[in-house]
């Protein structure tokens, strides 16, 4: 049996992904790192250079968490942030997000995940200590 995981959970969940938001060069590439370990049957992460010697860095994120799926990806200097229910490989709604209603929904969905198996606690743990 599953441990329930509880609001507690969440928030560190919430504190993990959003740890260095204020770098978000830094932080693109920490949060691909950390979803990639933590998931990485479900995280599927583009990585580029920019250039001819530039190196290579993150272009984007995608995350797929029970019928969602989380896309982060740089658009010039910023961030674009969405989420997309997905059902059968069609997308019923993708709705673009702030990064900080995308954190929080992605983790809302981690802590879910993580209530409803052993395999989606083990990725929560994996999260919470890379």
């Amino acid at each position: 049996m599953v441990p329930l995981v509880g609001e507690t959970d969440f928030d560190l969940v919430a504190a993990e992904l959003r740890a260095d938001a204020a770098d978000l060069d830094a932080y693109v590439e920490a949060l691909a790192v950390k979803l990639e370990g933590a998931l990485p049957a479900q995280t599927v992460v583009e990585r580029g250079r920019q250039g001819l010697r530039g190196s290579k860095r993150v272009r984007r994120i995608e995350t797929t968490v029970h019928d969602r799926r989380y896309t982060l990806a740089r658009n010039g200097g910023r961030l674009d942030a969405r989420c997309a229910h997905v059902v059968r490989d069609v997308v019923l709604k993708n709705e673009e997000l702030e990064l900080e209603a995308w954190v929080a929904r992605l983790a809302q969905d981690l802590v879910a995940h993580a209530a409803e198996s052993e395999r989606g606690r083990e990725a929560l743990e994996r999260l919470l200590t890379r």
